[in-house]
């Protein structure tokens, strides 16, 4: 089996071990939206197609912001997470699911450790050995190299012997290169300003699946 061999299980936290109906991760989007505004002085409208265009050149916002214009990440980070997460709930039956999974279980998310623990707190998904936020890899992002070592190094992870769950197919390109086995959840990107999904970004997924739990109820 495909799976047989995985003792590392990385997931993705937003959009993917919730599903994107909830709304949480518009909210971010809306805040991002409303940061950009605010720090260059312009309309909605361009704030939004200027977050959009720092997403498809630095990966993330917030990379994009620190680039061109040398921004405190921590300071936007507790902005735009500053959400309301109450129409996330208790997941017990994908909680059941990870936890059947053999090995470590870990989330490697471009949020922060402070966002991805409230959110897991709302899912009663406490199974993970680790979680590693954008300060965890020295703000390096997915889908760069860097960001994916920084968790390998913590954690002396044999990428041949992982899987990687993710709701950007772009993120998962790192991954299949590092032998991991790669699952998209969801069918696209999470953004739905990015206009610069890439069919090729096909080819690093091997598996896909719109039903995290029953896919994980699958495998064991």
């Amino acid at each position: 089996m495909a799976f047989s061999h995985v003792d590392t299980w990385i997931f993705n936290l937003d959009n993917t071990l919730y599903a994107p109906g909830s709304g949480i991760f518009d909210q971010v989007q809306a805040r991002m939206n409303a940061y950009v505004a605010r720090l260059l002085d312009v309309d909605p409208v361009e704030a939004r197609r200027i977050r959009a265009g720092y997403r498809r050149t630095h990966a993330t916002t917030l990379a994009g912001l620190m680039a061109e214009h040398d921004i405190d990440p921590h300071n936007f980070l507790q902005d735009v997470h500053d959400v309301d997460l109450t129409a996330l709930s208790p997941d017990p039956d994908l909680a059941a699911a990870i936890a059947a999974l053999p090995g470590i279980k870990i989330v490697h998310t471009n949020a922060d450790t402070d966002y991805a623990s409230r959110v897991l707190n709302r899912l009663a998904l406490p199974d993970f050995v680790a979680v590693y936020g954008i300060e965890e890899t020295g703000f390096w992002p997915k889908p760069d190299p860097r960001a994916y070592a920084a968790v390998i190094a913590a954690h002396g992870i044999d990428g041949t012997r992982a899987a990687m769950f993710e709701d950007d197919p772009r993120n998962l390109r790192e991954p299949a290169l590092l032998k991991m086995q790669t699952i998209l959840v969801g069918c696209a990107t999470n953004d739905p300003d990015d206009t610069a999904f890439d069919p090729r970004h096909a080819a690093y997924v091997h598996h896909r699946t719109a039903n995290l739990t029953q896919f994980l109820r699958e495998l064991v």
